[in-house]
């Protein structure tokens, strides 16, 4: 069986990226199907933090954790256009369960207009997906890597991002080749 990853908007995320992220997905991971799930969950209100003005990621991993039910998606990538966290750092461009069935990305920072720059589709949409398959990497169970342009190096600014591929290093590759073969075989 070919594992499939579907995506789950959050909230209002972008169609255009949604689009993108679904054919950009489906060439990073071309053994797998991916697919635009056909709901999309509200932005969670009791995830709302008043006083940072951003929501806690974790709670909503939580929420699309219990839309998995579909048992021909193996992983659900949640995307969000609003800013998000977790305890201990002041936001994260996207949170997993790892290793896990789900993931969460953040539009909010991607941006170039977040940082007072144009518009620029092409820079946006390369972001999130360097951000989502760095994500479901760690559903699959990579761990951040030293190597600066491999995606599943940690982003800690937007630089960072930038920088880094929408690819596996070869070390990283193999362990995702190896994780999607054992999830076929176990499925």
């Amino acid at each position: 069986m070919v594992m499939t990853i579907g995506i789950l908007p959050v909230g209002n995320a972008d169609p255009t990226i949604l689009s993108r992220l679904k054919d950009g997905l489906a060439k990073v991971f071309p053994e797998t199907k991916t697919l635009i799930v056909n709901e999309h969950l509200p932005l969670p209100g009791p995830a709302f933090d008043k006083r940072r003005g951003q929501y806690r990621s974790n709670q909503i991993l939580g929420m699309i954790q219990s839309h998995i039910s579909n048992k021909s998606v193996k992983r659900l990538l949640g995307v969000i256009d609003a800013d998000i966290y977790i305890q201990g750092l002041n936001f994260v461009f996207g949170e997993a369960l790892f290793p896990g069935k789900v993931a969460l990305i953040s539009l909010w920072r991607l941006k170039p207009e977040f940082y007072r720059n144009s518009p620029n589709l092409e820079v946006f949409a390369e972001r999130a997906l360097k951000e989502a398959v760095h994500e479901v990497g760690h559903t699959l169970g990579l761990r951040h890597c030293p190597r600066s342009s491999c995606v599943m190096h940690f982003s800690n600014s937007i630089f960072d991002t930038d920088k880094k591929q929408a690819l596996f290093c070869d070390e990283c590759y193999i362990q995702t080749a190896i994780a999607i073969n054992t999830l076929e075989r176990t499925t």
